[in-house]
């Protein structure tokens, strides 16, 4: 009985700080600069845009030096990576982190090759905030493998990657999430779980870019605690996601739904649906 109370509190903990970095977020409208993909920077400036943060999709190595040092948070996203993209990716992040801004690493199918690969690991070196990844590319990036993957989709479970995502953290000194059926979230030390989620969410491309994208956006109202932020973006995502899956016929109306579900969350879907416990 006490053991069923304290995980009760600790769950009631988790909804009060989801909700209050969804609301901090509103208020204060952070600027999230996304270097990303293609496939991605539609669904992930509306993912923003929907949760109150103001997207900015700028790529340009010249405007870097001008641009970075006015954002409150940067997310780079390898998806479509390029030699002609990775120079701004490198300057973007060593800026971010010279300036102590937080910066999330989004490592898209990082065993593809060896280009991608080398790429991750030069960006690991400039110190992200986050990591998040499905449980492929964490347990790719942490053994520094050069192994062939499957594309952007994972081949293990979430809780495969738990050893290799507390790893990597403590060698990175960063925020390691890993998506799946239940999200892992660690900081080398501390563990927790997301049970928040829908199935259907891989069948629409970019949702994991987009997640990445909403974790920026909670990181940059609170880079003290980016542990908790990353938690509870990505449970406040499935929260979204759940609540548009009643509603929609299939991917298609799911992603609509899911924008519009993220944009009208309310306090008493986050106390309720919230779900983040200790592992």
């Amino acid at each position: 009985m006490e053991e069923e109370r304290a995980n009760e509190e600790q769950e009631n903990q988790w909804q009060q700080k989801a909700w209050k970095f969804l609301t901090t977020v509103r208020e204060k409208s952070p600027l999230i600069q996304c270097i990303t993909n293609f496939v991605s920077m539609d669904l992930m400036a509306n993912t923003l845009l929907a949760a109150g943060a103001s997207p900015a999709m700028i790529h340009s190595l010249q405007e870097i030096p001008d641009f970075t040092p006015h954002t409150h948070s940067l997310c780079i996203n390898i998806g479509t990576l390029s030699p002609d993209w990775l120079p701004s990716m490198k300057s973007a992040a060593a800026l971010a982190t010279q300036l102590g801004k937080p910066w999330v690493l989004d490592p898209v199918a990082v065993s593809a090759s060896d280009f991608r690969l080398k790429a991750c690991l030069e960006l690991v070196h400039l110190k992200p905030t986050v990591i998040r990844g499905n449980a492929s590319e964490i347990l790719a990036l942490s053994n520094a493998s050069k192994g062939p993957s499957k594309g952007v989709d994972s081949s293990h479970g979430s809780l495969d990657a738990v050893e290799a995502a507390k790893s990597l953290a403590q060698a990175s000194n960063a925020i390691v999430a890993v998506s799946g059926a239940v999200d892992i979230i660690t900081d080398g030390q501390r563990i927790v779980g997301v049970h928040n989620g829908v199935a259907m969410l891989q069948r629409i491309t970019a949702t994991g870019c987009a997640v990445t994208a909403l974790i920026a956006a909670f990181v940059a109202v609170d880079p003290l605690h980016a542990f908790e932020a990353t938690a509870s973006a990505l449970s406040i995502f499935g929260v979204a996601s759940e609540i548009g899956m009643g509603m929609a016929k299939g991917p298609a109306s799911l992603r609509m739904h899911l924008i519009d579900s993220l944009h009208g969350l309310d306090q008493a879907a986050v106390l309720c649906c919230v779900k983040i416990t200790n592992m």
